[in-house]
């Protein structure tokens, strides 16, 4: 897990970290200095404009074609072939973590493959109680299992999430959180989540299959706490599904997927490979767009676009300021 003087770092160096040609199909605006040579405006745009083509679009039927979020193409997943079952594959993981109240948790381990993100519940703070005390403690408690575990050993996330969980709720961690759990073994991503931590898979650029939200109604989602006062872990969504090298899984808090689209999301991973970046970089300028968006007051944002469907067309625009994780992992082919 990084600690704050690495956030502090991360966020002061974000700007430098953006490609100009991101900076341009996001509309974000070009750094002051040191100002662009003659040409380079046109030539940034141009770049931008073939690196990230806009792909085809397919309106769903309950969509809104104001909305580019639901403006997105299904990318058929295809099977695991024999010879792709047969590699030796590892996520290759690296974080950013823009604190807002500071309620977010998560962990990685390379050689296990696995990844957590979880989101303290906001709420509590209003109450006098430390919202990040049971994110943290979930965190704390699955890594500190993944530990134990016997080299080699495939890694259930339910289970994990499970025992997480329990040790939680034993040590009287206050509190509520949200929270998804990633592991690889073999060509196999397994997951478990719950509430609105979520996770995209992309391959090519184009993202192959995304988690959705488990929420009560809009902008309160599933969470598990001590007490019984929350949601059963029961009601985690698990699942799988085949993986190939040249994967990229990118997890996240709300404060990720409230501010950028799906379709935003695979045009930075499509800029972020053109680039060679490594997951640490693309982790960085993924959270600092994320960050950029949360602050606005003007741009459409899944957030916004959900509020004015829920509250009947009122006018609101903008992003949502909250704790931002990021969690970039590339598959890759070890054998």
């Amino acid at each position: 897990m990084e600690k704050l003087e690495q956030i502090q770092q991360t966020l002061s160096e974000i700007d430098d970290r953006t490609p100009d040609a991101l900076r341009v199909a996001f509309s974000l605006g070009r750094r002051v200095s040191p100002a662009p040579a003659p040409g380079e405006e046109d030539r940034v745009a141009s770049f931008a404009a073939s690196v990230l083509p806009p792909p085809p679009l397919v309106v769903y039927e309950d969509a809104d074609a104001n909305d580019p979020g639901q403006l997105h193409e299904e990318v058929p997943l295809a099977s695991t072939s024999e010879d792709d079952a047969t590699k030796l594959l590892r996520m290759e993981w690296a974080s950013c973590y823009l604190p807002d109240h500071d309620e977010d948790a998560h962990f990685g381990h390379d050689e296990a493959g696995v990844l957590g993100v979880a989101d303290g519940v906001g709420s509590y703070r209003n109450r006098g109680v430390d919202a990040a005390a049971f994110s943290r403690g979930l965190m704390t408690s699955a890594f500190m299992h993944v530990l134990a575990i016997e080299p080699g050993t495939p890694v259930c996330p339910y289970t994990l999430l499970e025992r997480a969980y329990d040790e939680t709720v034993a040590s009287a961690a206050s509190g509520a959180s949200t929270a998804v759990i990633l592991s690889l073994a073999g060509a196999t991503l397994r997951w478990a989540y719950i509430g609105d931590s979520a996770f995209a898979v992309l391959r090519g650029g184009n993202i192959v299959h995304r988690s959705r939200a488990q929420q009560s109604h809009f902008n309160c989602p599933f969470q598990i706490s001590a007490g019984g006062k929350g949601d059963s872990v029961a009601k985690a969504d698990v699942g799988e599904m085949p993986v190939r090298d040249g994967d990229v899984v990118v997890a996240g808090t709300d404060g990720l997927f409230d501010n950028v689209f799906d379709m935003e999301l695979e045009r930075v991973v499509r800029m972020g490979t053109a680039h060679g970046y490594s997951p640490k970089n693309m982790a960085d300028v993924i959270a600092g767009i994320a960050y950029e968006m949360s602050r606005s007051r003007t741009k459409v944002s899944p957030f916004s676009t959900e509020y004015q469907k829920q509250a009947a067309g009122v006018g609101f625009h903008g992003g949502k300021p909250d704790d931002i994780t990021v969690v970039v992992a590339f598959v890759r082919d070890l054998s």
